[in-house]
């Protein structure tokens, strides 16, 4: 996405969605998911290329002794949170929460895990926090999530490509190469004469 969002950011507008992947109603330890997380981890590097990090892998390999209680809520809402200061920096910031998550092994359940991007994004701490707390990002979490729900969004991450007010293109549902997603968007412009 950040190759796609560097090629297309003067031609097109992105704007990146939290479709609420894990929302438990009850807390749930790390532990209901490690083992397939495990058997999994490995499958996703292949096809993928990324590599996940030791600090993440810590968890999934020693769930019992782990406190992560995975939940897309408040990342969901410190990206909300985030579009406030710099919102044509979205795609970044996603990537970047990815990264912290999935690489550096950051809980992102847990405030602390975004003081270095609110260094990395030049926000104060003391107004990002209190954002953080606020109900209306809350709000507007929980209703990117509905938006995804009324797009069908089943897998993750999804790309849409939008060109009226109504009409959307579901491009990529899970991983997709560049390649590929590049030669979709191209598809998609060429059928409805959008010059690019």
């Amino acid at each position: 996405m950040k190759k796609i969002f560097s090629q297309y950011k003067d031609q097109l507008e992105f704007e990146v969605l939290s479709g609420g992947m894990i929302l438990p109603e009850e807390p749930v330890s790390i532990a209901a998911t490690a083992k397939y997380i495990e058997g999994a981890y490995k499958r996703v590097e292949e096809i993928t290329g990324i590599r996940f990090g030791e600090d993440y892998l810590w968890h999934i390999k020693n769930p019992q002794l782990s406190d992560w209680f995975p939940d897309s809520e408040k990342p969901a809402i410190a990206l909300c949170v985030f579009k406030d200061y710099h919102p044509e920096l979205q795609v970044s910031f996603a990537a970047d929460l990815q990264y912290a998550l999935h690489f550096e092994g950051r809980d992102l359940t847990d405030d602390e895990a975004y003081r270095l991007l609110l260094d990395k994004y030049n926000i104060p701490d003391d107004e990002f926090y209190e954002k953080l707390h606020d109900e209306k990002y809350k709000e507007e979490a929980h209703y990117e999530f509905a938006l995804c729900k009324q797009l069908k969004v089943t897998g993750f991450p999804a790309v849409f490509l939008q060109l009226a007010e109504t009409k959307f293109w579901m491009i990529a549902e899970g991983f997709t190469d560049y390649d590929t997603l590049n030669l979709r968007i191209q598809n998609v412009m060429k059928e409805n004469n959008v010059a690019l």
